[in-house]
């Protein structure tokens, strides 16, 4: 029974599980959906955000990660039950990211192709000075 209970919840969550890879577009900045910035300090320093992201590291500059950390201070700062987007410098890491929360926590994830490198070079965003 418990093993029948386990596999219904298992599936529950990858029936409400949802990800999409798509590029930024300036609409797609104007609905508001909240952009979780997955890049370094470093990189938000360098090229800043854009404006209303949402700055929380996945991986250090030497490629490793504490995904707890990561968890906990996402669910702080953003709403999991509705959908958000993640970016970094040009996709690399969000492609690894956001099928994970997808299929893992039942995230709607949409995964920003192209990065930060697409938005500020491709579509000319603007950033702003990330300040911390």
């Amino acid at each position: 029974m418990k093993k029948i209970i386990l596999t219904l919840l298992l599936l529950s969550v990858s029936l409400f599980a949802e990800l999409t890879n798509q590029y930024m577009t300036k609409d797609f900045l104007n609905k508001g959906i909240p952009i979780v910035d997955v890049r370094t300090p470093g990189e938000w320093r360098e090229t800043g955000l854009l404006k209303g992201a949402i700055p929380i590291m996945f991986f250090n500059t030497k490629g490793n990660y504490d995904a707890r950390k990561f968890l906990e201070e996402l669910n702080k700062k953003v709403d999991t039950k509705k959908p958000f987007a993640l970016i970094c410098h040009t996709g690399s890491r969000t492609s690894m990211i956001a099928p994970w929360l997808s299929k893992e926590f039942g995230y709607k994830v949409i995964n920003l192709q192209g990065g930060m490198e697409y938005a500020t070079k491709g579509l000319h965003i603007k950033t702003i000075p990330y300040k911390h």
